[in-house]
């Protein structure tokens, strides 16, 4: 039995001056069909103030936010180390090895992409993106980045409107979270 592939998805952390801001649109699609329109991809993590969204699997991810929040527990809130912890369990576990997503994480110091692979990646310009539409929200981001714009959430949701104009997986039902 062959099943559909669920596409879509655009994430976009962007980390300024004056602000760290984590942007999802809200579309799920099943195949070529739009299956929903507002769903929520991007959270905080108020204990941590930790910003996560993901990109994939929605069951693996919420199964992933989990592990991340008990390895933030276990690390007392330091990003970096259960990111990489996380990353090297994903990777090394035969279960969760066939995990289909990718996550970004933020904090006030750190912009993260993790994947199964084992991949924790923190780009140089502060600006995370992940999903079927995340180099066109990234492209954007950095653009209003150069031209003098500040505002961490207004470059996400912005960005994420000029994402959603491209790309057919991306929606404008765009949620923000920010620190």
């Amino acid at each position: 039995m062959m099943t559909e592939a669920y596409h879509g998805t655009t994430i976009l952390g962007v980390r300024t001056k004056s602000g760290v801001a984590l942007a999802g649109d809200g579309q799920v699609t099943l195949g070529h069909t739009v299956v929903k329109r507002g769903a929520v991809k991007v959270r905080r993590l108020e204990d941590w103030d930790v910003l996560c969204g993901f990109s994939g699997s929605a069951a693996d991810a919420f199964a992933l936010f989990s592990k991340f929040e008990k390895r933030l527990s276990e690390f007392n809130g330091r990003v970096h180390r259960a990111a990489v912890e996380l990353a090297q369990e994903w990777r090394s576990d035969r279960i969760l090895r066939k995990l289909e997503a990718l996550l970004a994480v933020m904090d006030r110091e750190h912009s993260l992409i993790l994947s199964g692979s084992g991949d924790v990646i923190e780009p140089d310009d502060g600006l995370v993106a992940v999903g079927s539409g995340g180099s066109y929200a990234l492209a954007a981001a950095r653009a209003y980045c150069d031209a003098g714009k500040t505002d961490a959430a207004d470059i996400a949701r912005d960005s994420l409107h000029i994402a959603a104009g491209i790309c057919i997986y991306t929606n404008d039902q765009i949620e923000v979270v920010e620190l």
